[in-house]
């Protein structure tokens, strides 16, 4: 089965929603995996949860859903890490990488990065080793509750068994005085 980069990258969006740490290694470990050679330190250099905010604050990166440490990043905002690491690793400036991604369409994003980590992804990298300390956080539950009220429960916590999901939504129904959803 032969899929073209474009649709082997796509899978990554299956682990969104990250933080800002989950992004950063994600991106990292794909980047990697792809053997781009960095051409300078700061290239080199992984990026973390800081420097995500900073791309964000710098108009690097689309600004997440949420605030703080409540904030999540999702497909749009890997692509474009993706974009800048790579960029950066290639002896890019951040101010010309934010020249070139002003204006960019989701679909020319995702093809330009597809094609820079297509040697990774063909080669199996779907299975990148994400830390472990960041693939916890990969994978969430969404339990509706309420009309506006939304939990999300991280899939390895006992709290993601289905009898404890019932029991945290009605217990938090009954806070809110027993609220249907719309």
């Amino acid at each position: 089965m032969n899929e073209s980069p474009v649709t082997l990258l796509r899978a990554h969006a299956n682990h969104a929603p990250w933080n800002a740490r989950g992004l950063a290694s994600h991106a990292t470990a794909l980047v990697d995996a792809a053997g781009v050679r960095p051409t300078n330190a700061s290239a080199r250099a992984a990026p973390s949860a800081r420097a995500i905010r900073f791309y964000v604050a710098s108009g690097l990166l689309d600004r997440p859903e949420g605030t703080g440490t409540a904030a999540t990043y999702h497909y749009r905002h890997l692509l474009q890490l993706l974009s800048i690491k790579i960029r950066q690793r290639e002896g890019q400036t951040l101010d010309h990488i934010k020249r070139e991604l002003t204006g960019v369409t989701g679909d020319a994003l995702e093809r330009r990065v597809a094609q820079s980590l297509a040697p990774a992804l063909n080669a199996g990298s779907m299975s990148v080793s994400i830390p472990r300390e960041t693939s916890s956080v990969l994978s969430w539950r969404r339990l509706p509750v309420a009309d506006g009220v939304e939990l999300h429960v991280r899939e390895d916590s006992p709290a993601a068994r289905d009898d404890a999901l019932v029991a945290i939504r009605e217990a938090v129904r009954a806070a809110l005085g027993r609220p249907e959803i719309r």
